[in-house]
């Protein structure tokens, strides 16, 4: 738990720092381009859309529209910390052989400024599901407060895999290609596009499938959401979702340490 700790105080000595870095960010993101922070909202939403009218195409009206949406913004804010990941540290290879800072700023700064869209993308979710459950003669669920604390549990498991690309990727360049792969298999495996009443039916053949399902953090990450916002949805907390509860925070300690394991040798092999 050292490397988790001093994490938390590199961030509380170096706010400055990070701020300014996670602002430098998210200004290069929308630098020229017309719609802006737009896209943050307007790709998982695209995709939400299209996703849904093939499933809907294929297997009837199994999912609802709010489910989807929610598995898709959810989904949306890993994929982008895991790609930044792979650039963290390439990408600042000016600062980090010129300049005598905390290294674990890096990712953190990734991170604050995925985090900050995301959040800033809940200006748009929000009043969608809203719409949505309101067509459906229906309102945000009480335990709605709760949705924050899932945000805050992503950022945590989103920060390991950020720490942990970054650096595998300052040794190992094929890394980022190996993610896009991780990613794209990822996606399936998690009920980004379906809920585990969906799954369970499809998997109705093999149990274990569900377990392994539940084994994977953005599982229960997903099902938080949903049973925070959605009334009548329900996580779900098998033995196995215990396994992705704590895969979380696991992640966490085992990114942190692995980056600052290595970190002094980021400027040499850049």
């Amino acid at each position: 738990m050292l490397a988790p700790m001093n994490l938390f105080r590199t961030i509380h000595e170096r706010r400055e720092l990070l701020w300014n870095l996670a602002a430098r960010e998210l200004k290069q993101r929308y630098r020229g381009s017309v719609l802006g922070f737009l896209w943050t909202v307007l790709t998982p939403l695209f995709m939400a859309v299209i996703y849904l009218f093939f499933l809907r195409l294929l297997a009837g009206r199994g999912v609802p529209m709010e489910e989807i949406i929610i598995g898709v913004f959810a989904w949306q804010f890993t994929v982008q910390c895991a790609n930044a990941g792979t650039t963290c540290v390439l990408g600042s290879a000016n600062l980090v052989k010129k300049v005598a800072f905390p290294l674990e700023i890096l990712p953190l700064s990734q991170v604050l400024a995925n985090a900050i869209g995301h959040l800033l993308s809940l200006l748009v979710q929000f009043p969608v599901l809203a719409f949505l459950l309101w067509r459906a003669d229906s309102h945000f669920a009480a335990a709605w407060p709760l949705f924050f604390f899932w945000v805050a549990w992503q950022t945590m498991f989103n920060l390991g895999i950020t720490a942990l690309v970054g650096a595998a990727n300052v040794y190992f360049r094929d890394t980022q290609h190996v993610v896009g792969l991780v990613l794209s298999a990822w996606f399936f495996m998690s009920p980004v596009m379906y809920n585990m009443d969906f799954a369970s039916r499809l998997a109705g053949q093999w149990p274990w499938a569900a377990d392994l399902l539940y084994a994977n953090p953005l599982t229960v990450i997903i099902n938080g959401y949903r049973a925070a916002l959605l009334p009548g949805a329900h996580a779900g907390f098998p033995p196995a979702a215990w396994v992705g509860l704590l895969l979380a925070p696991a992640t966490l300690i085992v990114g942190t340490v692995v980056y600052r394991r290595f970190q002094n040798s980021f400027a040499d092999m850049l």
